[in-house]
């Protein structure tokens, strides 16, 4: 698979995604994964607009993605965009094969647990982060590529 990077970012493509990112990683396409934005075409088409030129954007729900990764491989440079850990889990759980999560961006609200200035997870979140680390899959927070990487399992001891 050509999985680039997977990254959680509640606000999706946006200008850190399509100037940093895709750049840093020589993306050609981002699958935005998320049951929300599949069915909010006012949702796709913000996402759509931030796209950075050149690279392909495509939304499928979590299912979706799942019955995709079965039947083909992914060819393109791809970066994959989820708005939390618990969908990769689940991904992974039912044969996604990746070896790192970059935690970019969970907004604070009622409920959540500031981890870092930019991650914030309620209890179901920080369990799945968890799995994740016991599966040995790097979890990192770094809002930008030049951000110093931090390892997530390092603010949960």
């Amino acid at each position: 698979m050509a999985i680039e990077l997977v990254r959680i970012d509640d606000r999706l493509i946006h200008g850190q995604v399509a100037t940093t990112w895709t750049k840093d990683y020589d993306i050609e396409q981002i699958l935005v994964i998320n049951d929300k934005a599949k069915n909010d075409t006012m949702l796709q088409s913000i996402v759509g607009f931030a796209a950075p030129k050149g690279v392909k954007i495509h939304i499928f729900g979590v299912e979706q993605f799942l019955n995709i990764i079965k039947k083909q491989d992914i060819k393109r440079r791809t970066m994959l965009i989820f708005t939390n850990p618990i969908d990769i889990l689940y991904l992974v759980e039912n044969g996604l094969e990746i070896e790192k999560v970059n935690a970019g961006g969970m907004q604070f609200k009622d409920g959540k647990k500031r981890i870092t200035k930019a991650i914030s997870v309620n209890e179901e979140e920080n369990e799945a982060f968890k799995k994740l680390i016991e599966k040995d899959i790097t979890v990192f927070v770094q809002m930008v590529p030049k951000d110093p990487y931090e390892l997530y399992e390092d603010y949960i001891k």
